[in-house]
Formats: C-alpha cells, structure tokens, sequence
C-alpha cells in the first residue's frame, strides 16, 4: 500500500492512471485464468468423488467382514444343533417310557428346525454377499475410470500452469507495483467495484460518449469533468470508476466521442 507521504505526493492524475494500468494487468490475469477454464474445479470435483467412491467400496467391504461373521454364527448353530440332534438320537434307543420319548423327540424336531433356520439365514447370506460384491465391482469400475479421467484433467491443467505460470507471476508483481501508488481507500473501492462487475472491470474508460462498462450514457459536462483528471468521478448507473480514452491510450475519435 501506498505510504502516507506518496499519498500526498500522487496527483488524482497519477492514481488514475496507475488505477488503470493496476486493471490492465488483472485483466491479463483473468485472461489467463479462463485459459485454465473449469479444470481446477473438475479436478477437484473429480478428487472427491474418487474420495466418495474408495469410502463406498471400503463400507462394502466392511459389511461383507460384518455379514461373513453373522454367517460363521450361524454355522456354529448348525454344529451344536447337530451335535445334540446326533445326541438324542442315540438317547432315544434307549428310553424307558413313552414320555421320555417324545421328549428326546421333540428336542430333535426342534434342532432340526433351528439347522433349517440356520441354513436359510447363511443362503441369505450369500445372495446378500453376491449382490454387494456386483456392487463393489461397478463401484471399482467406476473408480478406475475417474482416476484415468482425473490423470489426464491433471496433466491438461499443469500443462497450462507450466505454460502460464511466469507470466502470471511476472504480472502479479506488476500489480503489486501499481497497488503500492494507491492510496488505501481507493484501491479497497477498486477492488470492491470490480469484484461486483461481471466481467471484472472496475476502471473503464468514455466510449461512444458512455461508460465503458455498463453503456449507459455519460452528460458532456460529466466527460469534461472526466476529462480533467481533478477528482475521482464513477458512473452514476454501475459504479465504476471513468477515466477519459486518452489516459487508456486511445484518441477522442477511436473511443467515438467526436
């Protein structure tokens, strides 16, 4: 930022134009910046939905861990069902009435009933296991094909950082030099207008006798005010701040305000 002492030394003029020349640069920044296009937010994109996808195939594999171990205590029902179905079956050889009888054989009816039971959950089991796996493998299939898509977006994306980089840098320190010829206050305004203007432009110049950035048109007393470079003077319709055709390098006749 300008120190006090410059900002008593730069005339209106002088801050004009380094106002100017601040936004000349930014725009060749934002030109660069467009070069790049939308691939810094699909890489991006890409990156977490990859991250999505590991965490889905992760969750799968965990309820496969989960459900093999509900399936291995059902198999272990089966073992003790028929351990003691093999029990009471040669209990019941040598029973010594009726009642012990159909004791021992409704025991074995009914361990029989909890093996079936037993046998119907691990089948369900594994149908729920084969439907997860097809998941699973869509879900890898689907990974594979965004970390080849996201290689190439990254290597499209550093290939044009390579090839824009030291332009950008050298640009940004140019407008670091022009940010240091004005005042605090109105470079704080600059940067507000042109974070609200649409195409970035906060400082625009008198074409066709209107303002060069929303075309509203301009009173010929407000251009010759303009035009003597005594005040800051922003348009009344959009906000942003005017300065003449000339102090932008273009003549009366170039801008159409003759």
């Amino acid at each position: 930022m300008a120190t006090a002492k410059q900002e008593k030394e730069l005339t209106v003029e002088e801050r004009l134009k380094a106002l100017y020349q601040l936004q000349t640069t930014l725009s060749e920044i934002d030109r660069i910046k467009t070069l790049r296009g939308e691939l810094p937010l699909e890489v991006q994109d890409l990156e977490d939905e990859i991250v999505g996808l590991e965490t889905r195939v992760q969750n799968f594999e965990e309820e496969i861990k989960n459900i093999n171990a509900s399936a291995n205590e059902q198999k272990a029902v089966i073992g003790n069902s028929s351990s003691l179905v093999e029990r009471y079956s040669e209990q019941i050889n040598s029973v010594r009435n009726n009642r012990e009888y159909d004791y021992l054989q409704k025991e074995i009816e009914y361990e029989k009933l909890n093996i079936e039971l037993a046998e119907k959950k691990i089948r369900q089991f594994g149908a729920k296991i084969e439907e997860i796996g097809a998941q699973i493998e869509e879900a890898k299939s689907r990974l594979e094909d965004k970390k080849h898509i996201l290689a190439e977006k990254k290597s499209e994306l550093e290939e044009i950082v390579s090839e824009t980089k030291q332009d950008e840098e050298k640009l940004r320190d140019q407008a670091k030099k022009f940010e240091s010829k004005i005042d605090t206050r109105l470079l704080t305004a600059f940067k507000r207008i042109r974070k609200n203007a649409r195409n970035g432009l906060g400082v625009v110049y008198v074409q066709r006798n209107a303002c060069g950035g929303c075309f509203n048109r301009i009173p010929a007393q407000r251009q010759m005010e303009i035009k003597m470079h005594k005040k800051i003077i922003v348009c009344e319709y959009c906000g942003r701040i005017l300065i003449d055709p000339e102090m932008a390098g273009h003549s009366e006749i170039e801008a159409g305000n003759v």
